[in-house]
């Protein structure tokens, strides 16, 4: 790839640096895309002239683009901005860069629980608006915003404060089932037990070590003494009209959202509860 030695849209002439009209033509697009609410990856996607001999375009080239003052003109570079467009640009970058970084307490507690459904991966928050953008998994079919997630989530919890049962879930504390090789040793220590001279002391190894796999086969879930927790907290609970940040941290473990807009609340003794959200399409 070959570096650029000047800005893209000027150009080395008779040892003066003037503008390249090509490239002039898409500094002015990318400024007027940028206006007109295209995202810096989506202008990169557009451009069709290239950056520089061997590049590809990404959303870093065209944020350097729309910050470069030498746009607006020097004493070596002529002006391809006016001061008016390029003022509206930067302004309405520092607005969304304040956006993105402004997040409520409630919201911020959602996005660490929210994944997508397909992938796994975290869900991309822009503008109130939530998004799978992970590589290799795709876009919403449907509008996600805020109030559509939260009501969900609200409805959800709503739903097992008015029916704890909703809670209960088929686990036990420990399981335990003998496998082939388990089956297989206890025949062969039944065996030698009925022998008309049994080695008592190699038996009595060969028990202690059946003992030890059995042990080994069993399974423990906590999943009673959270279902327990879940009780306790949700005892006496009226029904919310906001998301109880405390309780959805105390009570949910994952959000999971699918591409067709249904919520999934996962919460922490692994009982998951489906609510579909009102669907928009996206235009």
């Amino acid at each position: 790839m070959k570096n650029r030695t000047i800005p893209f849209g000027y150009m080395m002439q008779n040892g003066e640096i003037t503008t390249n009209p090509t490239e002039v033509l898409a500094v002015v697009t990318i400024f007027s895309d940028y206006l007109a609410g295209h995202s810096l990856l989506d202008i990169a996607k557009r451009m069709e002239v290239p950056y520089s001999e061997g590049s590809v375009w990404n959303k870093n080239m065209v944020k350097r683009i729309l910050e470069n003052e030498k746009y607006l003109g020097t004493d070596r570079f002529p002006q391809l901005i006016s001061e008016e467009m390029f003022r509206a640009v930067n302004e309405k970058k520092s607005r969304k860069a304040t956006s993105l970084c402004v997040l409520p307490e409630d919201m911020k507690i959602v996005r660490n629980l929210a994944v997508c459904k397909e992938c796994g991966g975290r869900l991309f928050r822009k503008n109130e608006l939530w998004d799978c953008r992970n590589s290799g998994c795709y876009r919403f079919q449907f509008q996600l915003t805020d109030q559509m997630l939260t009501g969900a989530v609200l409805t959800v919890l709503n739903s097992v404060i008015a029916n704890p049962s909703l809670l209960e879930c088929d686990s036990e504390v420990g399981r335990y089932a003998p496998d082939a090789e388990i089956i297989r040793r206890e025949n062969e220590i039944r065996h030698k037990m009925d022998a008309a001279n049994p080695d008592f002391d190699r038996t009595k190894a060969e028990i202690l070590e059946l003992a030890q796999l059995k042990y080994s086969r069993c399974a423990y879930s906590d999943t009673p003494q959270k279902t327990a927790v879940l009780r306790d907290i949700l005892a006496g609970k009226e029904q919310l009209n906001t998301l109880d940040t405390g309780l959805l941290k105390s009570c949910v473990e994952r959000i999971s959202v699918s591409h067709f807009c249904t919520v999934e609340v996962e919460l922490i003794n692994g009982v998951t509860i489906k609510n579909t959200t009102e669907r928009s399409n996206i235009t």
